[in-house]
């Protein structure tokens, strides 16, 4: 049986960028990035989540990070030149974005946001991300990624409870 793409995957396929698909199961309703980590078998850290966040200014910014990090607010804004952020609710994700919470991807959004990407992943050879939909991931080297979505790379995260 042939796989069914998602439109992230298709979109990819237009531009000739490879990745790989991946597949976890989710029927228990585990959406968060550490269990799609450990369900796909990857490292934790080559895994990332997408955030959508609203700046001061009103303009909206994209970040993807290590499924086991959070979003430090201040480095963010200071990455995306604004005097502050904050995360988007979940309620208005899907109408910005056309992605529901737990498939949001960096690719294929209704419009194109600023993204940045954490520093660290400009070093891995390849990193996973949501290819559109719950329970489906894809893996694709990080400059494919940022040139993509014309994102930049900067340190925006920190561990998960950190200060």
């Amino acid at each position: 049986m042939a796989e069914d793409k998602t439109n992230v995957m298709r979109l990819l396929d237009q531009k000739k960028i490879p990745y790989a698909p991946r597949r976890y199961d989710v029927s228990d309703g585990a959406l968060d990035g550490a269990t799609a980590a450990a369900r796909l078998g990857i490292a934790p850290e080559t895994c990332f989540k997408t955030l959508v966040t609203v700046g001061a200014s009103k303009q909206y910014h994209v970040f993807v990070i290590p499924v086991e990090r959070e979003l430090d607010l201040k480095a963010a804004a200071k990455a995306a030149g604004e005097k502050s952020i904050e995360m988007l609710k979940q309620a208005q994700l899907l109408p910005l974005t056309g992605y529901v919470h737990g498939g949001c991807s960096p690719i294929g959004m209704k419009k194109r946001f600023p993204t940045i990407i954490d520093a660290p992943a400009e070093a891995l050879p390849e990193m996973t991300v949501s290819a559109g939909k719950i329970g489906r991931q894809i893996t694709l080297s990080p400059q494919d990624l940022a040139g993509y979505t014309g994102a930049v790379f900067r340190a925006v995260s920190r561990q998960a409870g950190g200060m």
